[in-house]
């Protein structure tokens, strides 16, 4: 079976001047001029071709339903994320910042773990600095590491959720485990980030319907344990992470979840190669094509270390940057980072070259 994907490129500053020459990507602040539509059959790879915006009616003519869909998908605003009493506006990238009340976690070796009040006023220094999301997480998802006891999981996140919440901070709780993401929810987090995309644990897609709350699925390769294992895909890893998505989104609303609440990641890291995981960033904006918002998660993850001489996790800011800014000119929605700070502040940036170009000209 033939399958047709339409990776939006040849982005341009503003659309001024390019009636009918450019798109709008999903409602944000990227125009692209030309689509790559590729067609695979099977895992081979069987056509690629470059279509200027202003002829892609002819092509969607030719390539039937399937290709009519993504198009729409890739033209069609995002709604705004509901938590709890904040709306979050997805027309331009949002920052979530992560809090890790973890003994292992990678990117700060534990530094919270044990002590849920400087877990959470580091969370209120992140909304502070513009972090519209704050990410909790109780159980590392690390290369080899192990699961934990949902009982501890569930002391080391509520009291961090709990006072968070309780601020009127937009909180996420980051977990696999249904018990967790009951209790959190409990709590006051009005968001799921499951990075196993709710196959972890049976119960939980349930948990999230009931709660009306959005979810994020995030693509992964086998478990933390051995997903760094000589991980491999049959079929271009860009093509392969859609495909699952597109399963797992599927999944989710068949198990009562709103589509409209539904995010994706590529997982970035998880079951993946350095070269997997820069394919995926070079063609982020083929995601879109699944019609929810993306949430990228590339902060300080070891191929920034590999392409850097292997700079530890706390030496990465410069790489981390590189790929939030990447993700935004991708229309990425959500940038999942542990610098706030600093990726604000390069977003304002960006966001004032935007501004810039979208200020019509003069006559």
């Amino acid at each position: 079976m033939i399958r047709t994907y339409l990776r939006p490129t040849a982005f341009v500053d503003a659309p001024f001047g390019y009636d009918g020459r450019v798109a709008r990507l999903a409602g944000g602040m990227s125009w692209f001029s030309a689509v790559e539509i590729d067609r695979l059959d099977g895992n081979r790879r069987v056509s690629t071709e470059l279509v200027p915006v202003d002829r892609m009616g002819d092509a969607l003519e030719r390539l039937g339903e399937g290709a009519r869909s993504a198009w729409i998908n890739l033209t069609t605003a995002r709604q705004p994320l509901t938590l709890g009493e904040r709306i979050v506006p997805l027309d331009q990238p949002r920052v979530m910042g992560i809090v890790n009340a973890t003994p292992d976690s990678f990117s700060d070796g534990g530094r919270h773990d044990g002590d849920p009040v400087a877990a959470a006023d580091a969370g209120f220094a992140m909304t502070s600095g513009g972090a519209a999301i704050i990410d909790v997480g109780g159980e590392s998802t690390q290369p080899g590491a192990k699961p934990i006891w949902e009982g501890d999981e569930i002391a080391r996140v509520l009291p961090v959720v709990q006072r968070l919440a309780a601020s009127g901070a937009a909180v996420s709780i980051d977990t696999r485990k249904a018990a967790v993401m009951e209790a959190a929810l409990g709590a006051g987090a009005a968001l799921v980030n499951d990075v196993s995309a709710l196959t972890f644990d049976t119960r939980a897609a349930g948990v999230v319907a009931k709660a009306h709350c959005p979810v994020v699925l995030m693509h992964h390769q086998g478990p933390p344990e051995t997903m760094q294992q000589a991980p491999h895909y049959e079929k271009p890893v860009l093509f392969s992470v859609y495909d699952w998505l597109e399963e797992r989104i599927a999944a989710a609303v068949a198990a009562g979840i709103d589509r409209a609440r539904t995010i994706v990641d590529p997982g970035i890291g998880f079951g993946k190669t350095v070269q997997h995981n820069l394919e995926l960033m070079n063609g982020l904006a083929l995601l879109h094509g699944l019609g929810c918002p993306i949430l990228l998660g590339a902060s300080r993850k070891r191929t920034i270390g590999a392409l850097s001489g292997e700079a530890p996790a706390d030496q990465r800011l410069g790489g981390s940057l590189a790929l939030a800014m990447k993700g935004a000119g991708q229309g990425v929605q959500i940038l999942r980072v542990h610098d706030v700070l600093e990726t604000v502040q390069a977003l304002r940036v960006w966001r004032g070259l935007r501004d810039a170009a979208l200020t019509p000209p003069l006559p």
